[in-house]
């Protein structure tokens, strides 16, 4: 990592232009912050040559008990496992310690707000599945998760965003030793490991067994039923007196309570896991075949149309239906334009033709003006011919009678 020794900026322009210059494990160029926690702070970060994006955590390497070593450990151990991040690199640079893990999507939590606080039956059912499938194949690892919550689970991104990824297992502890074959022994505590909200009436007061990962898992499905959990809320002067009340509100809650108002199978897997001792192996098979059935029995479809796919189907209808009447309506200005342009065109051509008209009227006068004055003309030039002709009719009167003067004269006896 480049400049080891200097720490992430705290906010501002600074800080985004002083994360460029963090390259981790030489391969990965800090982008963003994503968000952070009691292990420190997590960047979204690129590949230098790829420009794959990835998740970077970043821990003080001088914290009392790092917990990024131990997670980095798991997250090989659980290596090639379904729904379980792919560790990049791991190492300590400077004055961090450094995971590089597969980048994901949103949280369950995240996803629950997106859904008003609520998730449907079917999608609950589907989210069940596979939390189980992930709780068993670490259980199968002899591990333990011991804070399981919605926000430790994550959807995953592109070809695998239908699918749960299980993080952060920076409490995760074995419960079993393969050298010596032996489970962890029981014994009470007066420190709660995990979430208060999540954690199963055992985990406030004694070790942690492979039950009280199932029975977190029963709370987080009840709490996506609903929303929220019987205890949220409680009030206390201090964190222990908290947890104390949320303990007793656990152990003293009947169960047919906690589970009214969903299906009995909610009931019947709480049940189950509250019945298990100690170090017994749970019948995975038997708590997911329960969510089946039920699965079955609603004639619902495994098809991955979670609640928020729905939603932003929806979203994207509305979005196509709004751009539609957007279309719409600007197509309707178009031709109303159109309209307007045409009868201004026709109005102008009308207009063109009435001066057309008005001066071919106008030509007709003049033509008339002048036929009028040609008429005159010729009735004068007609006065004149008229007499000039009455002038020769005298001229030629006197012509004849003076031939027939002479005539007579002619005829006249001689005496």
């Amino acid at each position: 990592m480049t400049q080891p020794q200097a720490k992430p900026p705290k906010s501002g322009s600074s800080k985004r232009s002083a994360l460029r210059d963090i390259i981790v494990g030489g391969k990965y160029r800090l982008l963003s912050p994503i968000g952070s926690g009691s292990f420190g702070e997590l960047y979204r970060a690129s590949g230098l040559h790829c420009g794959e994006e990835v998740a970077v955590k970043l821990e003080s390497s001088s914290v009392k008990y790092p917990q990024l070593p131990r997670e980095a450990k798991i997250y090989n151990i659980l290596r090639g496992g379904v729904g379980f991040p792919h560790i990049r690199y791991f190492g300590t640079e400077g004055i961090y310690n450094v995971l590089v893990l597969d980048l994901l999507g949103p949280t369950l939590e995240d996803l629950l707000n997106f859904c008003a606080r609520n998730f449907s039956l079917k999608t609950t059912l589907m989210l069940a599945d596979q939390i189980l499938a992930r709780v068993e194949y670490l259980h199968m690892n002899c591990l333990l998760h011991r804070d399981i919550k919605p926000e430790n689970f994550l959807m995953g991104l592109g070809s695998q965003r239908t699918r749960v990824f299980m993080i952060d297992f920076g409490l995760a502890k074995r419960y079993y030793r393969p050298s010596t074959r032996t489970h962890i022994s029981y014994y009470e505590r007066n420190e709660l490991i995990g979430t208060a909200r999540y954690a199963s009436v055992h985990a406030h007061y004694a070790e942690q067994g492979r039950r009280d990962d199932l029975e977190s898992v029963g709370y987080l499905l009840l709490y996506f039923m609903r929303g929220r959990l019987p205890w949220q809320g409680i009030n206390a002067a201090t964190r222990v007196q908290k947890y104390e009340k949320i303990a007793e509100s656990k152990s003293t809650l009947p169960l047919n309570i906690l589970c009214a108002g969903v299906p009995t199978e909610f009931y019947m897997y709480m049940k189950y896991c509250r019945s298990l001792h100690f170090t017994e192996q749970p019948d995975y098979v038997y708590l997911r075949q329960l969510f089946k059935v039920l699965f079955r029995n609603h004639y619902l479809i495994y098809d991955y149309l979670y609640d928020w796919v729905n939603i932003n189907v929806e979203m994207g209808r509305n979005k196509r239906m709004l751009a539609q009447i957007e279309h719409g309506k600007d197509r309707n200005q178009d031709q109303q334009q159109q309209q307007k342009q045409q009868k201004q065109q026709q109005q102008q051509q009308e207009q063109e033709q009435e001066e057309e008209e008005e001066e071919e009227e106008e030509d007709d006068v003049d033509e008339e003006d002048d036929e009028e004055e040609d008429d005159d003309d010729d009735d004068d030039d007609d006065d004149d011919d008229d007499d000039d002709d009455d002038d020769d009719d005298d001229e030629d009167e006197v012509e004849q009678a003076a031939i027939k003067k002479r005539y007579y004269r002619k005829k006249r006896p001689t005496k």
